[in-house]
């Protein structure tokens, strides 16, 4: 940062990837790419899930063909999805958040595609709730792999850090 500059506001981030151990099972799933990422920006970790009410472990929900979210046996826990991505869409707008790395094919964040709802672990092309939400609020968002994947591509720039 420069001086007489404004920081650069923190990246939200699915508090899983940092390690934190929030996702359905009790685990976390810590990317070593959201962890470089780290080094170099604020980061703020959220989990929309426990933010929305769920608690950890959990069973294993998916999105279903009409929009709701249910777990395999049917349960369905739709509001404690959309209260999640309200905190999440409330504290990017306090923070002045404008980009996210969400957790890939998550009910919640995934912001590429989702599991298709029969809890086979087939992707389908749609976005979680919180990612929809964050978009909607004129987040940006991208998953752990496509950070990943950028910081590879960057990786050859040895001039660069090769993050945003």
């Amino acid at each position: 940062m420069r001086e007489g500059t404004a920081p650069e506001p923190p990246i939200l981030v699915s508090a899983c990837l940092l390690g934190v151990a929030c996702n359905h099972r009790g685990l976390g799933n810590r990317a070593e790419a959201v962890v470089e990422l780290g080094r170099h920006r604020q980061l703020l970790p959220v989990c929309p899930e426990v933010a929305g009410g769920l608690p950890t472990p959990r069973p294993a929900a998916e999105i279903q063909p009409d929009g709701a979210v249910r777990t395999a046996t049917a349960h369905d826990v739709s509001g404690a999805y959309r209260r999640g991505a309200a905190v999440a869409v409330e504290v990017a707008e306090a923070m002045g958040i404008t980009e996210a790395v969400l957790k890939a094919r998550s009910p919640s964040c995934g912001c590429h595609e989702v599991y298709d709802g029969t809890f086979t672990r087939a992707a389908v092309p749609g976005e979680g709730v919180t990612a929809r939400a964050l978009r909607e609020a004129g987040v940006s968002v991208r998953s752990e792999e496509d950070l990943a994947a950028e910081l590879g591509r960057a990786s050859g720039d040895h001039d660069a850090p090769g993050l945003p």
